[in-house]
């Protein structure tokens, strides 16, 4: 990307942030879903991709209901990038926080947040990622994330200024490993957003009745030092720019001590957290994310899942006959309905979801 394309990009984005910031959020928003309309209109290949990502997700779902939560996620993801990521430093501060953002179920993980030792935080691209580590920060909770930089340097520049007003620390480089182990062995806590497709080298672990491709780093840091797993996001309420805190599930040292494969199922367990999340805020995820494009080496070679995969698969605690067969089957086979009843998962979505 040339310098004369990262200004006029930098250029465009601080215009929006001056048009918009007279305005309440909640009617920005407004505008954001408009925008969002147009773009999904002539954005045919990305809401295509959209579109089988919640067909794979919620195969039994009705189709009408798939389009809705595609078109509003759409509007959704509009929403974080023109509204909510200008109006966080100018509309939520110490004294007022409260007004925009509710703790909600965080009580099983205050534990960790507030303990002087160090933890792992996993979140993914559902809600609003910028929001949490912002307030969690805001609020006094000492973290450290670590985020992919964007491609435009002044945005980069920008947007980092943000995100770190409120104290919360980011590492933005790629292999930052050694920064973030010195974070840990400090006694620090290391946000991660652990959605994204982690290649053909990740780990394959289940994600909506297929496996996919997982990051090695966080199962590998958390065994390491022995660090429990706080998987938690934040939700956005009624379409407005207020949000809740939910955590869908706290993942301690001694839930995998006596696993036979302890990576895997640190892997898994927060990539079922991810999918919790998903399945209480469908519309609210970006499905236009390739989460399942790299495929394991056997489907990659057209062969059966081996034995022993098979077999550390089946020991997960979670793990049913049905899902299994699925986890077997190659992406592009049809998805059996039966499989998505995981066992300890939240209820499957009711068919009158009203989006707001």
């Amino acid at each position: 990307m040339g310098i004369a394309t990262e200004l006029s990009q930098y250029a465009a984005a601080r215009t929006v942030a001056a048009l918009f910031s007279p305005f309440d959020p909640e009617q920005n928003l407004e505008t954001a879903r408009m925008v969002a309309r147009i773009y999904a209109r002539f954005g045919a290949r990305r809401r295509e991709r959209a579109c089988l990502g919640v067909q794979r997700a919620f195969p039994s779902m009705p189709a009408e209901l798939q389009r809705r939560i595609v078109e509003t996620s759409i509007g959704h993801m509009f929403g974080i990038f023109m509204v909510d990521a200008f109006a966080m430093p100018r509309v939520i501060g110490h004294e007022n926080w409260h007004e925009r953002v509710q703790l909600g179920n965080v009580g099983r993980a205050m534990e960790h947040l507030t303990s002087p030792k160090p933890c792992i935080f996993v979140t993914g691209h559902v809600g609003n990622w910028e929001i949490l580590g912002y307030v969690l920060a805001l609020v006094g909770f000492e973290m450290t994330a670590l985020a992919r930089p964007l491609d435009n340097r002044f945005l980069n520049d920008w947007l980092l200024g943000v995100r770190q007003k409120t104290g919360l620390k980011v590492i933005t480089k790629w292999g930052a490993t050694d920064e973030v182990q010195k974070v840990i062995e400090a006694g620090g806590k290391v946000g991660f957003i652990a959605d994204q497709n982690a290649g053909p080298d990740g780990l394959f672990v289940p994600f909506f009745s297929r496996l996919a491709s997982t990051y090695k780093s966080i199962p590998l840091l958390a065994l390491r030092y022995e660090l429990p797993v706080v998987c938690g996001y934040a939700r956005r309420v009624d379409g407005a720019f207020r949000y809740e805190l939910r955590v869908t599930d706290v993942i301690e040292p001694s839930d995998w001590r006596d696993a036979d494969d302890p990576i895997l199922y640190i892997g898994a367990r927060f990539n079922r957290a991810l999918e919790w999340m998903i399945r209480e805020s469908p519309e609210q995820y970006l499905w236009v994310h390739r989460r399942w494009n790299s495929r394991p080496k056997h489907e990659r070679a057209g062969d059966p899942m081996p034995e022993r995969l098979s077999r550390k698969l089946a020991a997960l605690p979670w793990m049913t006959p049905n899902l299994l067969a699925e986890l077997a089957k190659p992406i592009d086979a049809p998805v059996d309905p039966a499989a998505m009843n995981v066992r300890g998962a939240p209820r499957a979505i009711d068919p009158q979801y009203r989006f707001e």
